[in-house]
């Protein structure tokens, strides 16, 4: 099948199902004491972790001052804050007790791209009657670009997607097996935000003043275009088809800078980064306080039409923020260039799955190609991709912004 853009990228075909019924899941919920203790300890990293004393992604363990600066910015987010008042008004008390913690709630940090393996805080989107469920993705389209919310949306299509085509866990793979929680009281003065969890989704979206930090977010699919009643529908090709053009726009000469191995397959991998469960991700869940020594090509090093390559590949992924957010976050990753590191793992050729990072003082982006989990395809391949973006040095939740708030104006 030739790629919906017309790129020329050609889809290998779907594998097969992998065997029906081997995963403890079961309404959403993945019963980690029934697996085995390897996959048990991966995929239980998120809630292992999340209460531990947050740091944030360094280099050595201790984050750097001054990155990050709240301004007084004269755009406030009021839509979004007036969607999800709407929201929350909509919601029985009882559901509002779930659905609605406060800012400083440990929760921020409790998610995980595979399926929880505790019963989530939020209200699953699935669980809502249809008008509340319709005024919780208007909160989320309020916050995001058309094409950020576009592709989350087609990232939940896709997941039910998937339990149509393996025809297996079907009160799992949905549309809607999301949940939803609010944080803090909606505002465009005070601090607020929101996040949305499940599988291949993951998005945390913090509101300070009229500044927006959406990290750590995490999109998936598997797999990457729809099929059935979901012809049509497609995520990521703009991570995969612009990631791949930048790599080949570095040429060979070079590549003993960037390049780390020439191939993802297990076989050819140490064993840390062969996993199927994380892959080659180093900042998936459970990972706040990761410690990631910058490693790859340094962008100022870059002629100029390989650095406007490199800004191509950072706008599709921070072009899911709303512009003016964008452009903020686009200048200040270019402040820091000389100390922006790009790394890729994998062939160019157009089938070869593969890995890349951009490593940023203000911003992290990991692009990976998986095996299957629940397709059969035992090696990595282009229709089952993860991404993950994050804020280095204590900014992810917003954390940084959200001190000096609180510092400059007094509160507890």
């Amino acid at each position: 099948m030739t790629h919906p853009r017309g790129s020329g990228v050609t889809r290998p075909p779907f594998p097969v199902p992998a065997a029906r019924g081997t995963l403890p899941i079961v309404d959403s919920l993945l019963f980690a004491d029934l697996l085995p203790e390897v996959p048990a300890h991966e995929l239980s990293a998120g809630f292992r972790h999340y209460l531990e004393p947050f740091v944030g992604i360094t280099e050595d363990g201790t984050p750097r001052p001054g990155l990050y600066q709240l301004d007084q910015v004269e755009v406030r987010p009021s839509r979004a804050a007036d969607a999800a008042r709407r929201y929350l008004s909509g919601l029985a008390p009882y559901q509002r007790v779930v659905g609605a913690l406060p800012m400083d709630a440990p929760e921020w940090r409790l998610w995980t791209n595979a399926i929880p393996t505790w019963i989530p805080k939020g209200m699953r989107l699935e669980r809502l009657g249809a008008a509340d469920r319709e005024r919780a993705l208007a909160v989320i389209e309020a916050s995001l670009s058309s094409a950020g919310y576009t592709s989350v949306r087609s990232a939940m299509r896709l997941n039910a997607n998937l339990g149509e085509l393996i025809g297996d866990y079907q009160d799992t793979l949905t549309e809607f097996a999301y949940w939803f929680t609010v944080f803090g009281e909606p505002s465009s003065v005070e601090p607020w935000g929101w996040q949305l969890m499940g599988h291949h989704i993951d998005l945390h979206c913090v509101f300070v003043g009229g500044q927006m930090v959406f990290a750590p977010s995490f999109l998936g699919a598997e797999p990457t275009s729809g099929s059935g009643r979901f012809e049509g529908v497609a995520a990521l090709d703009e991570e995969t088809e612009t990631g791949l053009a930048f790599r080949r726009a570095l040429g060979a000469e070079r590549e003993h800078e960037f390049v780390l191995s020439a191939s993802i397959r297990a076989a050819d991998l140490p064993p840390e980064l062969a996993g199927p469960w994380n892959g080659r991700h180093v900042g998936g869940a459970g990972r706040d306080n990761l410690v990631l020594r910058p490693e790859g090509i340094v962008a100022s090093s870059l002629s100029r039409d390989q650095q406007d390559g490199l800004v191509d590949l950072l706008r599709v992924y921070l072009g899911r923020l709303p512009e003016q957010h964008a452009e903020r976050k686009l200048a200040q990753v270019l402040g820091h260039l000389d100390e922006t590191r790009f790394l890729w793992r994998g062939g160019q050729d157009d089938e070869s799955a593969f890995y890349y990072r951009i490593h940023s003082p203000v911003l992290l982006v990991e692009y990976d190609n998986h095996p299957g989990v629940f397709l059969a395809n035992p090696e990595p391949a282009r229709f089952h991709v993860h991404t993950i973006v994050r804020e280095p040095h204590g900014n992810d939740y917003g954390k940084n912004l959200l001190a000096q708030h609180y510092a400059a104006h007094h509160h507890a």
